[in-house]
């Protein structure tokens, strides 16, 4: 099985809006567009839900049969690990192994050997074209690089093969994510660990790593975005390199995470790919909940009732909902309205505080923030939001469509 050269994640927290989602893709194909659709959920959201694995994939294909989408999809068990995979082994085709937290961590287990050789084979001074800058690798830089990703690479060995001996091998494609770390990887780190990837046999076809800046869940890139750029476009150029001299699968590709609303870096994302003509693929996820709960507060009544309920509760539980994000949102709390506040404002007027539009006067990317991680929330409402989500579905579902289409798949695959 082999993902193709564009890819996006879309996550859909409630499994309400695959149609809509879906409806983005087919609009940019008739423009010449061409990516497929991945659909994504973590564990901790089924979790969080209270949803199974399976209903993923329920979406996924029902909204394929409805939209008679000819094209490939994919449905992606996200950030799993070896504890929590066996779930979504009967549904999904497409592993995001989230191997971050054995960064690191020693391992007793040999490698370092076969991975120094394999760089050996390429010259420790490496020519690499479109590259910023000769990287110069000893075999000190090698072993300090590997002692700290080493774990990590065996870890995702140990999943991959716990995969493939459930589904087969050339069944399923194989994401390894190092994303959710303190500390962004260079260029060179990249390059020693899909040597050492290769060296364990992993098939791996995206890559995820940490880029440097920040990537808060929903809002724009934060950091110097000249930095971002070469980094990126050498990570593309390292890709490109272990292709060919690695042995690693041609369909290899960068993974961006946290790919949302990163309005700042689509337009480098943009001109990168097209300059190296390699593929991407951009993990997306809780900017459907959003566009969700700002639909519901644009219309008023009940909708916007629960929109400000939810609020309300997001402010009352601030500290359970962001620790589990803590790396990944950077809030302002004294930019948070209060409730009163929030509660005397019309629907439109909070819509437009949660709605990504950075040139709009109320847009306020805290409450964004606070929303993006507060759906637990609706979560806990069971029947009383998914009701809401049926009575309003042709509202909410052109706004999730319009969000894919306009201010992600045309700004960075076109």
């Amino acid at each position: 099985m082999k993902l193709e050269k564009f890819s996006m994640g879309i996550g859909d927290r409630f499994g309400h809006q695959g149609r809509a989602q879906l409806a983005a893709f087919v609009t940019a194909a008739g423009r010449g567009v061409h990516v497929t659709p991945v659909w994504n959920k973590s564990n901790r959201e089924h979790l969080i839900v209270h949803s199974e694995p399976a209903a993923v994939r329920t979406e996924a294909d029902d909204a394929v049969k409805a939209l008679g989408w000819k094209s490939s999809y994919r449905v992606d068990a996200d950030h799993i690990g070896i504890k929590t995979v066996d779930r979504f082994l009967p549904v999904s085709d497409f592993f995001t192994i989230d191997v971050a937290d054995f960064i690191g961590k020693p391992t007793s287990e040999p490698g370092v050997e076969n991975v120094i050789r394999l760089l050996e084979k390429t010259g420790l001074r490496p020519d690499i074209p479109h590259v910023s800058a000769r990287f110069e690798l000893t075999h000190d830089k090698i072993n300090a690089i590997a002692a700290k990703y080493l774990a990590a690479v065996k870890e995702a060995g140990r999943v991959y093969r716990h995969i493939e001996n459930a589904r087969g091998r050339g069944n399923f494609i194989t994401e390894v994510s190092m994303d959710e770390t303190d500390r962004p990887q260079t260029p060179e780190d990249l390059l020693v660990i899909l040597a050492a990837l290769a060296t364990e046999g992993i098939p791996v076809q995206t890559i995820a790593p940490k880029f440097t800046g920040r990537f808060n869940k929903g809002v724009d890139y934060q950091g110097d975005l000249a930095i971002f750029e070469r980094e990126f476009n050498d990570d593309l150029a390292v890709v490109a390199f272990a292709v060919r001299h690695f042995g690693l699968p041609e369909e290899l590709k960068l993974s961006v995470h946290s790919g949302s609303d990163k309005f700042s870096i689509y337009a480098p994302i943009n001109k990168a790919v097209k300059r190296m003509n390699c593929g991407l693929h951009l993990k997306t996820a809780g900017t459907t909940w959003l566009e969700e709960i700002a639909s519901l507060a644009a219309v008023g009544g009940d909708g916007l009732a629960f929109a400000r309920e939810v609020y309300a509760g997001a402010l009352d539980h601030f500290d359970e909902l962001c620790a589990p994000y803590a790396t990944v949102i950077d809030i302002d709390r004294k930019a948070l309205p209060s409730v009163e506040k929030v509660n005397s404002l019309p629907g439109d007027a909070f819509a437009a505080m949660i709605r990504h539009n950075p040139h709009h006067a109320a847009y306020n990317p805290s409450v964004r923030q606070l929303l993006h991680v507060g759906y637990k929330l609706a979560a806990n409402a069971g029947t009383r939001y998914t009701s809401l989500l049926h009575h309003y579905a042709e509202p909410i579902g052109r706004s999730v469509t319009e969000n894919i289409l306009d201010r992600h798949l045309l700004r960075i695959f076109a």
